[in-house]
């Protein structure tokens, strides 16, 4: 795969997980809709949407299963928006990239992956932060909602890991959303006492389900192939960066100098962490 192609798949993949921040959050302060049913159309959209394509692209077979990655989806995406009922879309995007890059960095260190001098300074510069970020004061955010979305990110971290060897990203992607389907289903019935659906809270669920996270993660499958686990990790400490600005400016959340001087510690360290070359 060349480079142009790696960083043209890689930037649409981190504007589609930043639209999975704004739409989550978007359905879950401006409409009725309740964060285990969002948690559960998106699954379902994103399920819909892929079966048909891995289907035909190869063949009349059905998806290979992958319990562990459809577990890991599942948890991922339900952490995700309980989480937002309480965090910013650009907080929420912090704390859970931080905790990606945690799982992902954690995982290629125990593989035997070493680190360049500059890329652990970047690293220890972005996870300082995060840290940062989270420290209890007056614009902290709430720690129930942070440990959701930090839980959120290690969920990811595992599933990005399973998926980044996967011949056809698409077959895993759909197999994965098709088995986790099931387990939002019993979320719901679960949660059903508390359960309000209005249509623009679907509409932004099914739209989150199959182009923000369908269609988006299967990009960023294919991009993977290209990237090391830890090139993957910090890459995606763009996201927070991108949906924060959004949530700024298309649902005007506060920008706070918490968010600001965090934002700005964890760039400085991704974009140090980048000059570093593996070892």
């Amino acid at each position: 795969m060349s480079s142009m192609r790696i960083v043209l798949l890689t930037s649409l993949a981190m504007l589609a997980f930043a639209g999975n921040s704004l739409l989550c959050r978007l359905a879950l302060t401006d409409t009725g809709i309740d964060a285990a049913s969002f948690t559960t159309i998106r699954i379902v959209s994103g399920a819909l949407v892929l079966v048909p394509v891995a289907r035909w692209r190869n063949g009349a077979g059905a998806p290979a299963p992958d319990w562990p990655s459809a577990i890991a989806l599942f948890a991922y995406a339900a952490c995700f928006s309980f989480a937002y009922v309480s965090l910013s879309a650009g907080t929420g995007a912090l704390l859970l990239f931080g905790a990606v890059q945690a799982a992902m960095i954690g995982y290629g260190l125990w593989r035997g992956e070493s680190l360049a001098w500059r890329r652990i300074a970047g690293l220890a510069c972005a996870f300082a932060g995060i840290v940062g970020l989270v420290l209890p004061g007056i614009t902290a955010p709430p720690l129930q909602g942070a440990a959701l979305m930090l839980a959120a990110g290690v969920a990811w971290g595992i599933f990005s890991i399973r998926g980044k060897g996967a011949g056809d990203p698409t077959a895993v992607m759909a197999g994965s959303f098709l088995r986790a389907a099931p387990l939002a289903a019993v979320l719901s019935i679960v949660t059903l006492h508390s359960a309000t659906l209005d249509a623009m809270g679907v509409a932004y669920a099914i739209a989150s389900g199959a182009l923000t996270s369908g269609v988006g993660y299967v990009i960023w499958y294919t991009a993977l192939r290209g990237l090391s686990v830890t090139s993957a990790a910090i890459v995606q400490l763009t996201v927070p960066m991108i949906a924060a600005a959004a949530g700024v400016i298309l649902l005007n959340e506060p920008l706070t100098a918490r968010l600001l001087i965090a934002s700005a510690i964890i760039l400085g360290g991704v974009a140090l962490a980048l000059t570093g070359k593996k070892t």
